[in-house]
């Protein structure tokens, strides 16, 4: 080859090395814009400043109603007049020994309770009372009298006045059995008989049947005749009605 020859192929070559990097530069041009027309829109509008609104703030729950004060507690509590109170007597009571204003005591035997249903005298609270009168029965036949009526009770170590009668109670009519006045009369009998017999039997034997048969009529007499006494026995149930109304301390 030449060297004219040389230097042509020389020149093509250079020519065609600047034409190529030229389509090279125009490829890449047009491959860069091409990418930008082609990006997605969610890559673009990430790009933006987007003003975000802050949530609403949730509306504030109501207070709840206070609740109302309980009332305050009661400082004490009233029975009515005419209430009930069940007893039970503490040591027997009888018209052989007791008397007009001697004392007896009894315990409550069930919760006594107002209007409210509050208890206000305890089941197991002490009642004191009077005898107002013992009188016994003159014979088995008649009827003796025994009344009683309360006047003091005491609830948690506090005594208050009563107004209140027994109007009924378990009771129990016990003989006294022979008494010396009985005595008298048998031997009043006796000695009757004794005269009537000598009188009409005319004989002593006549006189001692006549005096046993005395004997008998007066013991017949005085039994008829003998006191009876009206008992309460120990534990027996009574019942008091409140004559007027009766307050007690709630503590």
């Amino acid at each position: 080859m030449t060297g004219y020859q040389w230097m042509r192929l020389s020149a093509a070559l250079s020519l065609a090395a600047v034409l190529g990097c030229a389509k090279g530069e125009q490829a890449q041009s047009d491959s860069t814009a091409r990418n930008l027309t082609l990006a997605p829109t969610e890559s673009t509008s990430a790009m933006k400043d987007v003003s975000v609104e802050a949530p609403a703030a949730p509306a504030p729950k109501p207070k709840p109603k206070p609740k109302p004060a309980p009332p305050p507690a009661p400082t004490s509590y009233t029975l009515r007049a005419g209430t009930g109170i069940a007893l039970s007597a503490d040591d027997s009571i009888s018209t052989r020994s007791a008397k007009a204003g001697d004392v007896f005591s009894a315990t409550v035997s069930e919760n006594v309770r107002d209007a409210s249903g509050r208890v206000v005298i305890p089941a197991g609270s002490t009642v004191s009372g009077t005898i107002v009168r013992a009188d016994p029965a003159p014979n088995p036949r008649a009827t003796g009298q025994l009344e009683l009526a309360v006047t003091h009770v005491t609830v948690r170590g506090r005594t208050y006045a009563v107004e209140g009668t027994v109007d009924s109670k378990d009771t129990v009519m016990q003989g006294r059995g022979v008494t010396k006045a009985d005595a008298a009369k048998v031997g009043g009998g006796a000695a009757v008989g004794a005269i009537a017999g000598k009188l009409f039997g005319k004989n002593t034997k006549g006189a001692v049947i006549g005096g046993i048969a005395g004997a008998a009529a007066g013991g017949v007499a005085a039994s008829r005749s003998r006191d009876v006494d009206v008992l309460v026995p120990q534990g027996a149930a009574m019942h008091v009605t409140l004559a007027s109304a009766l307050t007690v301390s709630a503590r």
